[in-house]
């Protein structure tokens, strides 16, 4: 196998190593007593009680009873609810765009060349399509810029600040952080819940009311797109939408359509690529500090995976070692043969920083007329 398809096709998983690096270390546990957070399976059992009081509590793979990340089960429960909030939000988000993309689009220019919107005679989803791909990747760009907020917890600072502390740690789920911080620090943003402080004397009963009542219209909101996007797609799936359905050829699932694969060519590829190398750059310096770690004799070795803290507990490590994409590239190219493990790892991490850096490059030079 050539060693550049091996970077093409570890691309995922490095993605995931970097995940596991960063996005849910182990933090101090924080005090969940909030009346409005529900971290507990005991108020998960109230507060389904009030968002359905036919269904009640529903859990039949039992994911309220599970330490994710070796995370307390308050942590994971605050993981889930922030995570559905979330993605009930996005979804009324979706609902409403479809709705009124399916009679009007924006009047004004799409892009500095002059060319307007897709018109409205499209679909929905055929308007996507029509969208020129710098303009998806301004919309991903932001929401990915919202994302990092949200897990900052509004702060720029090392210290908590007056940020939020993290949905796994103690913040009430589906709360937003504010941009003060930013407005202080760089320039004005507007907060996107209640920008201008209407209701900031809510009171805690009228604020529970109304979070629930975000559920379930979130929920709703999940199954009424996905109907309209199946209605759309496969005739008659829907029955209740058959009348008002839009047919669509396209796919679905492929949001950037012959540019969703892994191929080094393509937009998934780019970014597969850049989060590569971000893997290896975190990867060093995650291995770095458990060097230091070790040098300092804040543990000992306890096996595989596991090592003894300075208080006598046994900590098992599961993340992915940092050197895990080189190596499985190393045991499955043919350059084992005639180089050590040492030699190929470094020029497996100079090929994919150089590839990422020239795609990197590429993806945002100015286009020529």
């Amino acid at each position: 196998m050539k060693f550049s398809s091996i970077i093409h096709l570890l691309s995922a998983a490095n993605v995931v190593a970097f995940a596991s690096a960063f996005a849910f270390a182990p933090g101090t546990r924080r005090n969940f007593s909030s009346s409005l957070s529900y971290n507990t399976k005991a108020d998960l059992e109230v507060l389904a009680e009030k968002a359905n009081p036919f269904l009640r509590y529903f859990d039949p793979i039992g994911l309220a009873d599970q330490e994710f990340w070796n995370q307390s089960q308050e942590a994971t429960i605050g993981f889930l609810r922030h995570s559905e909030i979330k993605h009930g939000r996005v979804a009324m988000a979706a609902f409403v765009g479809y709705c009124v993309q399916s009679s009007s689009t924006f009047p004004w220019p799409q892009t500095l060349a002059g060319d307007l919107h897709p018109s409205a005679s499209l679909s929905p989803e055929a308007q996507w399509d029509a969208t020129p791909l710098s303009a998806k990747f301004q919309i991903i760009l932001v929401i990915g810029l919202l994302e990092i907020w949200d897990e900052l917890g509004g702060n720029l600072g090392e210290d908590n600040g007056d940020g939020l502390d993290h949905y796994m740690k103690g913040r009430q789920p589906g709360k937003y952080p504010t941009f003060d911080q930013f407005t202080n620090s760089v320039h004005f943003v507007p907060n996107l819940y209640d920008p201008f402080g209407l209701w900031k004397n809510m009171k805690d009963k009228t604020r529970e009311r109304r979070l629930v009542a975000e559920i379930n219209n979130g929920r709703l909101a999940m199954i009424g797109i996905f109907s309209v996007l199946a209605a759309d797609s496969v005739a008659g799936s829907v029955p209740l939408l058959a009348d008002t359905a839009r047919s669509y050829d396209g796919d679905i699932m492929a949001p950037f359509g012959s540019d969703f694969s892994l191929e080094s060519n393509t937009v998934v590829g780019i970014i597969s690529t850049i989060g590569a190398t971000a893997s290896l750059v975190a990867g060093n310096k995650s291995a770095k500090r458990q060097e230091e770690k070790e040098e300092e004799g804040l543990g000992v070795s306890a096996g595989a995976g596991a090592s003894v803290t300075s208080a006598g507990e046994v900590e098992v490590d599961l993340s992915i070692p940092y050197d895990a994409p080189a190596r499985l590239a190393y045991e499955a190219s043919d350059d084992n043969k005639s180089l050590d493990y040492d030699e190929f790892r470094l020029k497996f991490e100079a090929e994919a920083v150089k590839e990422a850096s020239e795609k990197w490059a590429k993806m945002f030079s100015p286009v020529k007329a």
